[in-house]
């Protein structure tokens, strides 16, 4: 059990190293859009050939960005919403038990269906050559649309290595400093 809880926080590595990428991309959207705003009221020129229709584009696609490559990371630190009326009354081991059944039968059931439709929906945009509907947007609409499979793969291998900490904490290799990772909360 020891070996899978490595590889569970070997998956939270590259889960919060994606979502540093994405944090640095939401640093990149405020810039972007500080300067559609300057270029638009202030007359900032725009280099490179862009218009304000590119611009607006890249915005929303910085927005998927940094939502798609985040999510998987905050599902691993509990970021998610959770309503636990009846839950927070149940001992800790049928906590695991429910997190288990829940990440098993709904959230990596949820991500596979995501992947599966997701993945031709970007696919049939990369082979269709795929533009923005403005005549002046972007192209290479399929990169936007590739990350909506990215990210429920994501959300996947988050669930994955939730699990594999709820299954320690059934079997008791998982140290009660950690059950707060695998459960949220408070659990010392």
């Amino acid at each position: 059990m020891r070996s899978l809880l490595g590889v569970s926080d070997f998956i939270d590595k590259i889960l919060s190293f994606i979502a540093n990428i994405g944090a640095w991309l939401g640093l990149l959207l405020v810039l972007v859009v500080c300067y559609d705003v300057s270029s638009r009221y202030f007359g900032v020129p725009k280099p490179w050939g862009l218009n304000s229709t590119q611009v607006q584009e890249f915005e929303y696609w910085l927005h998927t960005f940094l939502f798609a490559l985040v999510m998987g990371f905050a599902y691993t630190k509990q970021a998610h919403v959770r309503i636990d009326l009846l839950r927070e009354q149940c001992s800790s081991r049928v906590k695991f038990i429910i997190e288990s059944l829940g990440i098993v039968c709904f959230l990596m059931t949820y991500a596979v269906m995501g992947i599966i439709y997701s993945y031709s929906y970007a696919y049939t945009s990369f082979l269709e050559g795929e533009v923005s509907k403005s005549t002046i947007g972007l192209s290479n609409i399929w990169i936007l649309k590739s990350m909506i499979p990215t990210m429920f793969a994501l959300i996947f291998l988050a669930g994955l290595s939730n699990l594999i900490k709820c299954i320690a904490g059934l079997t008791g290799d998982l140290p009660k400093e950690r059950y707060h990772e695998a459960l949220g909360g408070d659990h010392s």
